[in-house]
């Protein structure tokens, strides 16, 4: 029997001997399920997400696997484990701690077959969302003719979609908390997956800080702490009423860019200018690294890597050139400014009634 199919008859079980599977979770990330377990009674690897499946009901299953296996947990047979290792440029950099972009932790190990993945380690929770959900909303989207953009998103009634980019700290989070607490529909905070003209949010628990936005919050109790000393775990559909969370046709994109000590500038981008930022700011492959992993996935083919590129970029120009484009650096806490802003995004104002 080959390894391939050995390993896939196992898939429910160990890969090597010295552990056992503790505890699984089915993860909804609207397009497909993730099913993740870990050796682990309580990983907290599963705190990330809000949509979970119960076992037994009915659908497709989940298109991908990922054990994650404590090495404290258990005495894995590391002799037995390391032959079947990856022989990749992901699987050298997690053997040296790295993970992806700015995240670092301790060495791990990176055993894939198909569309199961385990990894072997010590504070695996560092790897799910940080690499793991980003590599797999990228591949699906490869394999099935989407697009996976780092955006937070939300719908208002009648209107469609608003996509938010930006860099890191520009006021993505508070834009899109200030909008839903008005009324918009939550669909994404970080993830989304495109095609065509509709978006579809991947949902996930927002990581928020006491801060004007979500202090209250926060004091009330209702938002448990997360990973991070100092950060709290929000569900929004527990927090923000309204939209599907699932899917919507997209209207705007904007680049959020909140700086208060700069003057206050709500304005259109042409579609070259939009691209180029979004490009390096929202398109997977480059914001977040993940090249290698894509030229992996494709067999490490150059031709078939670089249509898949082209045709990722192709699908953006789409994107942007049938939305409408905005530059965004507003004080969101500002009820007047707030709806104002809103009224444009739903096509109710003219942004040419404010200059």
């Amino acid at each position: 029997m080959s390894e391939e199919l050995l390993f896939a008859e196992r898939s429910d079980e160990t890969l090597v001997g010295g552990y056992r599977i503790r505890s699984s979770a089915r993860v909804d990330l609207n397009r497909f399920q993730l099913r993740i377990s870990s050796n682990l009674d309580d990983f907290s690897g599963y705190s990330y997400f809000t949509r979970f499946i119960p076992d037994g009901e009915a659908g497709p299953g989940p298109a991908y696997r990922l054990f994650c296996v404590d090495l404290d947990r258990d005495d894995v047979d590391m002799g037995a484990l390391l032959p079947l290792v990856d022989r990749t440029y992901r699987a050298e950099r997690f053997r040296s701690g790295f993970y992806l972009a700015h995240h670092f932790g301790p060495p791990a190990y990176l055993v894939t077959r198909g569309n199961t993945i385990h990894v072997f380690g010590r504070q695996l929770e560092r790897t799910v969302w940080p690499y793991f959900v980003k590599h797999l909303l990228t591949i699906f989207g490869v394999d099935h003719d989407m697009l996976h953009l780092k955006a937070a998103a939300f719908e208002q009634p009648g209107a469609g979609a608003t996509l938010l980019f930006g860099r890191g700290s520009a006021g993505k989070t508070v834009f899109l908390t200030r909008a839903c607490l008005a009324g918009a529909g939550f669909l994404a905070n970080t993830h989304v997956l495109t095609r065509g003209d509709v978006v579809y949010g991947v949902a996930s628990a927002m990581r928020v800080r006491r801060d004007r936005c979500f202090a209250d919050l926060i004091e009330s109790g209702r938002l448990p702490p997360h990973l991070e000393e100092g950060e709290f775990r929000l569900d929004p559909a527990a927090v923000f009423d309204g939209g599907s969370g699932l899917e919507a046709r997209v209207r705007n994109l904007c680049v959020i860019d909140f700086q208060g000590d700069r003057r206050p500038r709500f304005t259109t981008l042409d579609t070259e200018t939009f691209l180029g930022f979004i490009e390096q700011f929202a398109l997977a492959i480059p914001t977040y690294g993940l090249k290698d992993d894509v030229l992996a996935h494709v067999g490490m083919d150059f031709d078939r890597f670089m249509a898949v590129y082209n045709a990722m970029k192709e699908r953006m120009r789409r994107l942007v050139e049938t939305s409408h484009r905005y530059y965004i650096n507003v004080n969101m806490f500002d009820p007047e400014t707030r709806d104002f802003v809103m009224d444009v995004l739903a096509g109710r104002r003219s942004l040419d009634e404010r200059r």
